[in-house]
């Protein structure tokens, strides 16, 4: 039987090297002391992102399901946001973050980033937090977004059919879970595309047998993903195959993936979420579904931050071809 070959890419083993005791999430007793640990590790990995003074950010509020008000950032230049009378495409963007972490705020150098490179504005949607708000809020909030852009088009100048959804992590959960939503809510007109950075898909993946072969690489321990799952569907369901979670939290538990918007996914090879983002882009396939799909060997999970990485330089112009063909 031959040994594992698992390893780290050459250039990013080289570019981690000088980190390494700082890519690995540690162990937390509770979800306030993960929320402080990741805000100040997100502020430091965006810190040499420098400003971009053409994106200006406006602030809207929207209402979602359950009459709660929730907070969308818009990510657009000023000619965007005068050119009323010429419809243009955007993005609803969902920021990572296991369901329990994060904000717009602290990804906005990142969103900014993505905006300027793509030349599309984006619409960050401020969901809110498990274990506070546990399924369906979050799915909801991103939901309710996504259909306030769409509906108030003509004064946003924004064209309602030329809409994607995009996150990361966790946030391209949430933005599967949103197209689900809007196909079988029959949003009008329909998303244009879904593109997907390594998402969080399936609660299921917690007990996935690849998961101890994953560990010395994994940023995102799978102890942390139980967590946030546990805070997301609940205890007694995370996990469960015979569980009643909603397909749009857990989007790979859907039973049908037909009739979802083309899809781009990416994820790294060394990703505890690898498995279950290859399965979803299979599904995606055998439904008639347009995906491209790109597994990176040697990549784990946030690989983006090595930006001189050949991978990562791949990974980024597939997400962007994407948005700039909206």
């Amino acid at each position: 039987m031959q040994g594992k070959t698992l390893k780290f890419d050459p250039e990013y083993a080289k570019w981690r090297e000088p980190f390494k005791d700082q890519l690995h999430v540690p162990y937390f007793e509770s979800i306030p002391e993960f929320r402080e640990f990741s805000d100040r590790l997100t502020n430091i990995a965006l810190a040499n992102i420098p400003p971009e003074p053409r994106i200006i950010r406006t602030k809207y509020t929207c209402v979602s399901h359950d009459g709660a008000e929730i907070e969308i950032t818009r990510f657009a230049t000023a000619e965007q946001m005068a050119a009323s009378k010429t419809l243009q495409p955007a993005v609803l963007f969902f920021h990572g973050g296991g369901m329990v972490i994060g904000s717009v705020d602290l990804f906005a150098p990142a969103i900014t980033t993505l905006s300027i490179t793509s030349g599309v504005q984006y619409f960050a949607v401020d969901y809110r937090l498990a274990p506070e708000h546990p399924d369906p809020t979050p799915v909801e909030d991103c939901y309710a977004g996504l259909e306030w852009v769409s509906t108030h088009g003509a004064e946003l100048g924004v064209d309602p059919s030329r809409l994607a959804v995009m996150g990361e992590s966790a946030g391209g959960g949430l933005a599967a879970g949103t197209a689900l939503l809007a196909r079988d809510r029959v949003l009008d007109p329909p998303l244009k595309k879904q593109i997907l950075v390594y998402p969080m898909l399936d609660d299921r993946s917690i007990n996935a047998s690849s998961a101890d072969a994953l560990a010395e690489f994994v940023f995102f321990p799978l102890y942390m993903s139980k967590v946030c799952w546990e805070s997301y569907v609940g205890k007694d369901k995370a996990g469960k195959d015979e569980a009643d979670v909603s397909p749009y939290a857990a989007p790979g538990r859907a039973k049908s993936l037909e009739g979802l918007p083309p899809t781009y996914i990416d994820v790294g090879g060394l990703d505890l979420f690898r498995d279950e983002c290859a399965m979803y882009a299979a599904r995606l396939a055998a439904a008639n579904v347009e995906v491209e799909f790109h597994l990176f060997p040697g990549l784990p999970h946030g690989f983006e931050r090595a930006t001189e990485v050949h991978g990562t330089k791949m990974a980024i112009e597939g997400r962007m071809r994407w948005v700039k063909d909206l």
